[in-house]
């Protein structure tokens, strides 16, 4: 399983020698993965990859991150006939788009109009490979066992022989959770808002929204995202410390959660 994602630990290890924030790399690598593994793409973006020089690398890391962060803050359009999101703009990304064209050289699927349309397939697409073989392929301790192997520093290991399991691991609330604030002065965003926001772009990926405890009417200044998967949380930071988005003309601050006795015993 280790050799059969070779070329997206190479990928990996070039973002991340390019001085590409590791997260951001993780997840640029599972974006060009998904797009891999989609029917319509004849072609591979990460087999072409390893073979490209260092600007064009460069560019493509620097698309998948746009793309990733328009995922996170790209505000649905409306249909002309219906009152449901049908997707919005993506910035040009040519150079994913040339990657995901077909080898014969047919023109195949507009990539950037296909990821906005569908993005909240893209982004459970993403997690999923985040959560699951992501686990293998950004595994540094392995694949430094697997180098010691190969340059024959070490006999066969057990580990490296494994075969892969695709088992659901249970990960604590406390990690798959987000910090929200609200500004003072601004209308209030209640959890149904941000519950909304969240299920809109990127479908069933909540668990519940927590908000402080307040009375007399007084707006909560701060609350918690709980998602189903810690996947999202690195989705949503994509490499920041803290992210603004914008619901209904009003903004709120995430950032990883850190349990905090004063914030658990002040949520509801």
């Amino acid at each position: 399983m280790l050799y059969f994602y070779s070329d997206a630990r190479s990928v990996y290890e070039r973002f991340i020698g390019m001085g590409s924030h590791p997260e951001q790399a993780r997840n640029a690598v599972a974006l060009l993965l998904w797009l891999d593994h989609q029917a319509f793409h004849q072609a591979t973006p990460i087999r072409h990859l390893p073979t490209l020089d260092a600007m064009a690398v460069s560019m493509v890391a620097s698309e998948a991150n746009r793309i990733l962060d328009c995922l996170r803050g790209l505000q649905p359009q409306q249909s002309h006939h219906h009152h449901h999101p049908v997707g919005g703009v993506l910035p040009p990304i040519p150079f994913i788009s040339a990657l995901c064209q077909c080898d014969d050289g047919g023109s195949g699927v507009d990539t950037a109009a296909f990821l906005a349309f569908n993005q909240d397939l893209v982004v459970r697409g993403v997690a999923d490979i985040l959560d699951g073989v992501g686990a293998l392929i950004f595994d540094d301790r392995l694949y430094r066992l697997l180098r010691r192997y190969q340059t024959g520093l070490v006999g066969r290991l057990s580990e490296l022989e494994a075969p892969y399991t695709c088992s659901p691991v249970t990960v604590p609330e406390d990690c798959r959770s987000m910090f929200v604030t609200f500004s003072k002065g601004q209308p209030a965003v209640d959890r149904e808002e941000i519950f909304d926001y969240f299920r809109n772009k990127w479908g069933d990926c909540i668990v519940r929204v927590l908000m402080e405890k307040t009375t007399r009417g007084t707006p909560p200044m701060y609350g918690r995202i709980i998602f189903k998967s810690e996947a999202f949380v690195s989705l949503v930071l994509n490499g920041e410390h803290t992210v603004k988005i914008t619901i209904g003309y009003r903004q709120i601050w995430l950032r990883k959660y850190i349990p905090r006795p004063h914030t658990i015993n002040n949520l509801q």
